[in-house]
């Protein structure tokens, strides 16, 4: 029989495999709407479930009739205003020039020194290439445990004078201001931490025979052309850490954008080690990337295909079964 030949394992596309540096995303691009609103979101992911909803994709087999979706369950509590950020046109890139403080609580003490509140009246639009809002986050009004924040930016679609009005007339923000049901995001975030992983986990090469020489569990020959260039190539699968990479999922579909109510969303018993939704919550079509009460980043779509329908469809059924097995 000839011998099994197949791709290799485990994507190059992301390099090199370290671990992430926080344990929530970096958005190096956020793609501003259109008219005067936040372009990003936060919340924390609680667990998922599944929906019986009417299939209203055009191409689609079962169009009009009930199908079953998996669905992830994002809590979002309001984000409230920290300060202003602006950027002037520096070489080739961009740097900052102001930041100013609006508003603090003493929460947010434990993520970084606080500094002295200024008013936005003071700031000139002009000075500026664009400009951005710092938000944190509030874990305190959820059950995860957490009291410390998150700080991140988000960019306002508009011009920077919008950006400044909008800052001045606004103390929170909430998903239903950011996103609308049907909605497509790309979603940032941190995946599940796995350690210091062999080569077969990691890329997943075969276990060699048990006569082989040296060991069964490694890479093969690491001679010839893997050191040709006086040191060993990248591109060898060996152990190292696995998981906790930070990645970037493209256009997930928001099903629905809730407030919380009694026995809406909540399963008998709460989501397993999470426990239950306080706040308004956000589901999202299919899986999300990262463990229970990861933060999530949501952004509008870096890569937004203009085929695809965004009206989220009609749901008949939500699945509230105890994940306990405490019974239906």
């Amino acid at each position: 029989m000839p011998n099994i030949r197949y791709p290799r394992s485990g994507s190059m596309q992301v390099w090199p495999r370290k671990r992430a540096k926080r344990q929530y995303a970096r958005v190096r691009h956020k793609v501003a709407p259109t008219d005067p609103t936040p372009s990003c979101f936060g919340g924390y992911k609680a667990g998922m479930t599944h929906l019986s909803v009417i299939d209203n994709r055009k191409n689609s087999s079962t169009k009009g009739k009930d199908i079953m979706v998996p669905v992830t369950v994002i809590e979002c509590p309001p984000m409230k205003i920290y300060g202003l950020r602006g950027y002037i046109k520096q070489g080739y890139g961009y740097a900052v020039k102001t930041q100013i403080v609006l508003k603090a609580d003493k929460e947010l003490d434990r993520k970084i020194p606080l500094g002295k509140t200024h008013s936005p009246e003071k700031l000139n639009p002009d000075d500026y290439a664009y400009m951005t809002l710092l938000v944190y986050t509030q874990p305190k009004l959820t059950g995860i445990g957490k009291k410390k924040p998150e700080l991140f930016e988000v960019r306002l679609g508009g011009s920077n004078k919008d950006l400044i009005e909008y800052a001045k007339n606004n103390t929170e923000i909430k998903v239903s201001d950011v996103f609308k049901e049907g909605q497509f995001v790309d979603t940032h975030g941190v995946s599940r931490g796995k350690g210091f992983q062999g080569p077969v986990k990691r890329f997943g090469v075969s276990i060699r025979n048990h006569k082989s020489e040296k060991t069964k569990r490694g890479p093969g020959s690491i001679s010839g052309g893997w050191v040709a260039q006086g040191h060993m190539m990248y591109r060898v699968a060996f152990a190292g850490q696995m998981g906790y990479h930070q990645r970037t999922e493209y256009n997930k579909q928001i099903i629905k954008i809730s407030t919380i109510q009694e026995q809406e969303i909540n399963p008998k018993g709460g989501f397993l080690h999470y426990g239950n939704v306080k706040n308004d919550y956000m589901l999202l079509k299919g899986s999300i990337i990262g463990p229970k009460k990861r933060f999530i980043i949501l952004n509008q779509p870096y890569r937004k295909d203009p085929k695809k329908k965004e009206e989220a469809p009609s749901i008949e059924y939500i699945s509230l079964t105890s994940q306990q097995g405490k019974g239906k």
